[in-house]
């Protein structure tokens, strides 16, 4: 049976800055500069999630310090403008806040990261209450597993799980988190499955194969008996 993926509760920080809506703006500064941060949760009633305030949400309030925009760039800049204007982190927040469970996977986080623009999301259970924070850097923890570890789950997960016995012909060796599978294959077929199931284990970069299919058998000798 193969290894359940690595969920977010594996990589994400538990310990983590946040400001409630109420936060002035120079505590929502003081608290990234205090935790080395660039966005922080904004949290409301028993820790749950509002908003995301970030630096890029701050700073409008440098930005337009000397400026006097006239009214079509305060139109085309209206929400700038509000966070040049705004004085807590409830008023400079991005709201709905992005979030992830803690039970997605890396890849459903990754994904979202992606789709989101965002380098990280805030963890929440059920109710939406902060759990914890997963970052980019978080996601990619799985790339230090050993080569060792990488090599025992192939072949114990895979290599195993498609043939019969594991088979001494189909050797794995892993380099810099480089599957590499050599020798011989029965069924040549498998090989895209081979390939797409080492390309889905957690901290493998890539896949390469060295392998040859099975020796064509010799023609069994006719059976004597009685003639039809």
């Amino acid at each position: 049976m193969l290894n359940m993926p690595h969920i977010v509760r594996d990589v994400m920080t538990t310990t983590v800055a946040a400001v409630d809506r109420g936060a002035r703006f120079k505590e929502v500064v003081e608290t990234m500069e205090e935790w080395q941060v660039s966005a922080l949760p904004v949290l409301a009633g028993e820790g749950r999630v509002v908003g995301v305030v970030s630096e890029a949400d701050l700073l409008p309030k440098e930005e337009f310090r000397e400026a006097d925009p006239d009214r079509l760039a305060q139109l085309r800049q209206v929400d700038d403008v509000r966070r040049a204007e705004a004085v807590t982190a409830g008023e400079l927040m991005t709201s709905p806040a992005v979030t992830v469970r803690a039970d997605a996977t890396l890849s459903q986080a990754a994904r979202t990261m992606a789709r989101e623009s965002v380098k990280r999301l805030p963890v929440v259970d059920g109710h939406g209450t902060l759990k914890g924070i997963v970052s980019r850097a978080d996601l990619l923890k799985v790339f230090l597993r050993t080569d060792e570890d990488l090599a025992e789950e192939v072949r114990r997960d895979i290599v195993a799980s498609l043939f019969a016995a594991p088979t001494k012909d189909l050797q794995v060796t892993v380099v810099d988190g480089v599957v590499t599978l050599s020798g011989r294959v029965r069924d040549t077929s498998l090989i895209p499955v081979i390939a797409r199931l080492v390309r889905s284990v957690e901290g493998v970069v890539d896949v390469q194969f060295d392998v040859t299919g099975a020796a064509s058998a010799r023609p069994e000798p006719p059976v004597a008996g009685r003639q039809l």
